[in-house]
């Protein structure tokens, strides 16, 4: 038997140019007969082991570029194999296999390390194709994020951040009141920290509440705050969240939301400088500087008598007004870069990096949720993509089949979405897209047409504008289902 397999091995060496990066470890004969074909069929050389014993050993004398391993084995386990690779290669993707597609096994083989997880019986080409994308994982040479250097508070390099940026600038010694406007997601709570550390209060307190996400009952003592025996519950005197930033900063997100009778408490801060505790009767003096928030159109509110206008305009003194993410697609390799390196920092793992195409991507993509939507996603990315660089394939489904605009609760046109579906197969590295797209189109034209039509062709084409005959020649062509 160990000449059989060596003479397989030598096959496999004339095939794969000499050398044996993949190595497949698995107690069952079959399974390595069946790799063994498939990768001779592909000129992938390699090598296979009935035992992870003697891949070890092996180890002394060569290193593979992929392993595929068998789990549950006779003596050392593949996850004890695996920990042993990793210790000596430990950039070597390791393919896992097992017959016991068991919740346990996986987490077992993802926390090993393992670059992708394929329960027995599997497809032969999907395995295949598996070997292949570790391999190239393993030959690509994964750019590390650049070590040291202080990271900047905010990135941007597009024009919409530029004006930003010189905002909070010209802001640095101003104690002015700021409304800061902008898509949920946008980093409208960064942009006022910003203009915080940037100002004269810098050194005193940051005090953020969001006003949407208090009941209204808890509210005004949150901002407040409360005398002993104020109501049910009110044990002992509560400072609130105006004392807490005197001297600094009170950040209030999501103003729009501020129930009316709080905004004519915030109005008589605003105008007196002066606030009571829910249930006090002396007044205190308020030496704050209020940025406020909103994703809401603030004057629509005012005219809808949601909000009021005395107010408004105690708010709007300064106003700055945050881009989408749609509005500044040029920072999203720098911004997708930096939260995957954080991600990595932050869960004590090795940094995944996007592919050129998955960046290209990207870019199509609508965002709705903005910056924090593209943050999510590199947390996702790093803790569920396989390997380290990230293709299109790898990014989860609903990025990938999203209709332009539909998830930002915009229609978009049709031409905005072919424009985006090109990119998007240009960013896969597919061919021949005007010939599969021209046929999309002409099937959903002509489909369409004699849906309207009841199926009546001659109608059919007199409204597309065609002759009957092209029309007939098209539903034969792209068979389409049509009645005559």
């Amino acid at each position: 038997m160990i000449e059989e397999r060596g003479d397989r091995n030598a096959a496999a060496e004339r095939a794969g140019g000499g050398t044996h990066p993949v190595w497949v470890i698995d107690d069952d004969r079959s399974i390595r007969w069946v790799f063994e074909k498939a990768l001779a069929r592909e000129g992938i050389g390699h090598r296979t082991f009935a035992t992870a014993r003697e891949a070890l050993d092996r180890l002394d004398e060569e290193s593979p570029e992929v392993v595929v391993s068998d789990i549950r084995m006779p003596g050392l386990s593949g996850l004890e194999f695996m920990q042993a690779l990793k210790e000596r290669l430990p950039a070597t993707p390791v393919i896992v296999m097992t017959a016991y597609s068991d919740l346990e096994s996986a987490v077992a083989a993802f926390q090993g390390g393992a670059f992708e997880y394929l329960p027995k019986p599997f497809d032969v080409d999907h395995a295949v194709e598996l070997v292949r994308r570790a391999l190239e994982e393993s030959r690509r040479r994964v750019e590390a994020p650049p070590e040291g250097g202080e990271t900047p508070e905010i990135l941007g390099q597009a024009p919409a951040m530029q004006e930003v940026f010189r905002a909070i600038g010209r802001l640095s010694q101003s104690h002015a009141t700021v409304l800061i406007t902008g898509e949920s997601g946008t980093g409208k709570e960064l942009v006022a920290r910003a203009l915080h550390r940037h100002s004269p209060r810098g050194a005193r307190a940051f005090i953020a509440i969001n006003t949407a996400a208090i009941p209204k009952d808890l509210l005004e003592s949150e901002l407040f705050g409360h005398e002993r025996g104020a109501f049910t519950g009110a044990q002992a005197m509560r400072r609130g969240r105006f004392e807490q930033a005197e001297g600094g900063t009170l950040f209030l997100d999501e103003i729009g939301d501020m129930p009316p009778d709080l905004q004519t408490r915030l109005l008589r801060v605003l105008s007196d400088g002066q606030f009571y505790r829910v249930g006090g009767h002396t007044p205190i003096t308020a030496n704050v500087r209020v940025i406020a928030a909103t994703h809401q159109d603030l004057e629509a509110r005012v005219r809808q008598g949601l909000f009021r206008e005395d107010l408004f305009h105690r708010l709007n003194v300064i106003r700055l007004r945050l881009p989408s993410l749609r509005e500044r697609r040029e920072d999203i390799p720098a911004l997708a870069r930096h939260f995957l390196a954080r991600s990595a920092r932050e869960l004590g793992v090795e940094g995944k990096r996007l592919t050129e195409a998955a960046v290209q991507f990207l870019a199509t993509r609508d965002f709705p949720g903005n910056v924090r939507q593209l943050e999510n996603l590199c947390h996702w990315i790093t803790v569920m993509a396989p390997g380290q660089a990230v293709d299109v394939a790898d990014l989860p489904p609903e990025i990938r089949g999203e209709a332009p605009g539909a998830a930002a609760g915009e229609g978009g046109s049709w031409r905005e979405a072919l424009e985006r579906e090109v990119t998007a197969r240009l960013a896969r590295g597919e061919t021949g897209i005007a010939d599969a797209l021209t046929r999309d189109f002409e099937t959903a034209l002509i489909a369409r047409a004699l849906a309207h039509t009841g199926g009546r062709r001659i109608e059919a084409a007199s409204l597309l504008g065609i002759g009957r005959n092209t029309l007939t020649r098209k539903v034969q062509e792209l068979r389409i289902d049509a009645k005559d």
